[in-house]
């Protein structure tokens, strides 16, 4: 039953990208404005959004640190040169080295820490509120371009965004323990650091409210979002903060230092001893499109036991001036400075379907190994017949039949919904109401399934396939490639309204109620209430969270690890 995008679909979607990029970057008028910045004067212009005859300003690929190259390679960033005259900014600069997700080609440049702002006005009453965008991609792939992340829909309200780049995969994870290397991990992390100091420094040269500033990520910008939260680096910086389907305890954003270093080296070709100075050097002089190519050092052993990525945010080795992750998530979050900020978290009803290739591929092994659905964090602290014990309460609560042994291919993909995903979600949440319970937090999960605008479950699984996968909603939030001008009756448009309108609402007022729900209600969550959502689907419903009980059961498997 392989299904996989066919030759067809990979050249119409190339197609589709080639016009996509002569259609944007004909968009723009021939009005240009120069603004300034701390570093340098730069010059934007004027775009029509895809709706209407509205228009925007576009300030595009500024940059807010060195170019990471040379001896900046791996490591932290440092801010920006300043400039004499005017700085072209009308036109995207490169996205971080990374190979293409589809046609597997490598793209991009070591030297992409650049960011996008995005304004609807230039001059108003008051400052507009701020949003900054955290692309996701597993930590490996990600740009803030047009291409993926068109502002149109937010420029449609009175508000600022900002979207940027920063490192990733070994370039912007590789983590060494030798202090002398100075190359403690989470470069990437550093990047988004910076570029958040720019925009509390700079962004009211834009007519954005720098005391108004609301950070949102999905999937690994939405843990990216609760690291920013957590780091004293970034105190003051943002206002409040949307997380979208990920969170700082997911496992692939919290996996402990594997060492990769080594055995990346000798991918790349490297046949010396495991020795860091060594290796350092041999990665210092290797050519960042070798590196970039090298994605795949995970064992088959690796990948069955849910490793996702080989490269993401570590506990760094030693705390440097730059240190951004100190302790692990877990024990920082009763002390997090984000505990003081209003939050929105939730994530898709089928985050699961974002597995479906990759359990697809080992269908064979993977239906029937019911043990390395228990998370490894549990696994390291239970023996054999606590491991067991789970797996028997794992069968008992999520099928008919807990004697069975095989799983079948839809259960086995809505049980990763939990791994993956949603339980680390509902981690957080608990963590907010223990240690946040006066500061709002707003649960929701997005249900609307639509048979042509859900383009990542599309992309991943085919077009017979339904169910709201991993990162659907985005395509709700931005115009990009695969999207196009929608009927305005249309239910797809009117959920881009509600999303449109519900986060600028909570940028605004730090509440998401706004005009386009009424007369739903959306109410933050109470400490010892159950645990209500807004279920964003073909219609707006504030209900119960839907399976709760699957979520106490992998409650009970952190019994050792519990949270407080």
């Amino acid at each position: 039953m392989e299904v996989q995008m066919g030759v067809a679909d990979l050249l119409k979607m190339t197609a589709k990208l080639i016009a996509h990029k002569i259609v944007q970057y004909n968009l723009g008028t021939k009005l240009t404005t120069i603004l300034s910045t701390n570093s340098g004067k730069v010059k934007g212009l004027q775009r029509k959004i895809v709706y209407d005859e509205d228009t925007y300003y576009a300030f595009e690929g500024i940059p807010y640190a060195k170019p990471p190259l040379g001896e900046l390679r791996f490591r932290a960033p440092q801010p920006p040169q300043p400039w004499e005259g005017v700085r072209d900014c009308t036109f995207l600069r490169s996205k971080p080295l990374q190979q293409h997700i589809l046609l597997h080609v490598v793209e991009g440049s070591e030297d992409c820490l650049y960011l996008n702002v995005y304004a609807k006005k230039l001059k108003s009453e008051k400052p507009l509120p701020v949003i900054v965008y955290i692309y996701g991609g597993g930590f490996q792939i990600g740009e803030a371009t047009r291409d993926v992340y068109g502002p149109d829909y937010f420029m449609k309200k009175d508000i600022v965004l900002v979207t940027f780049n920063y490192r990733v995969g070994a370039l912007g994870f590789l983590s060494l323990r030798d202090r002398d290397l100075d190359v403690p991990g989470n470069a990437g992390l550093k990047d988004q650091v910076l570029a958040l100091r720019w925009v509390h420094e700079n962004i009211s040269n834009f007519n954005g409210d720098p005391n108004n500033i609301t950070l949102i990520g999905m999937s690994a910008g939405a843990a990216s979002t609760q690291i920013m939260m957590t780091t004293e680096q970034t105190r003051g910086l943002f206002h409040k903060a949307i997380l979208m389907s990920g969170s700082s305890l997911c496992a692939w954003a919290n996996e402990p230092d594997h060492h990769w270093s080594h055995r990346f080296a000798c991918q790349l070709g490297y046949s010396g001893s495991d020795n860091e100075k060594e290796v350092f050097r041999f990665l210092q002089r290797a050519s960042a499109k070798e590196i970039a190519c090298c994605n795949n050092i995970l064992s088959q052993e690796e990948k069955r036991d849910y490793i996702l990525f080989p490269f993401g945010p570590v506990v760094e080795p030693y705390v440097s001036d730059s240190c951004v992750i100190s302790k692990p998530p877990l024990e920082t979050l009763s002390t997090a400075w984000g505990n003081e900020i209003p939050v929105i978290i939730g994530g898709t009803s089928f985050e699961g379907l974002f597995s479906y290739q990759y359990v697809l591929r080992d269908t064979a092994h993977l239906l029937s190994d019911f043990e390395s659905l228990i998370p490894l964090e549990v696994r390291d602290v239970s023996n054999a017949a606590q491991i067991k014990e789970h797996v028997r309460r794992l069968k008992l609560y999520s099928f008919e039949d807990a004697t069975r042994g095989r799983m079948e291919f839809k259960e086995c993909l809505q049980l990763l919904s939990y791994k993956h995903f949603w339980h680390g979600i509902h981690r957080t949440v608990q963590g907010r109401l223990a240690y946040a319970p006066r500061t709002p937090t707003y649960l929701y999960r997005f249900d609307f399934d639509s048979p042509t605008y859900n383009h990542y479950r599309i992309l991943l699984c085919g077009r017979h396939e339904r169910g709201v996968c991993h990162a659907d909603d985005m395509f709700y939030m931005f115009y990009n490639i695969p999207s196009n001008k929608l009927d305005k009756s249309s239910p797809e448009y009117r959920t881009i309204e509600n999303m449109i309108g519900m986060w600028t609402s909570f940028a605004n007022h730090d509440n998401p109620n706004c005009a386009q729900i009424a007369p739903v209600r959306w109410e933050s969550l109470e400490s010892k209430a159950p645990l209500k959502c807004l279920n964003i689907g073909r219609k707006l419903q504030f209900i119960d969270m839907p399976n709760t009980e699957q979520l106490k059961l992998w409650d009970s498997f952190y019994e050792k690890l519990k949270l407080f």
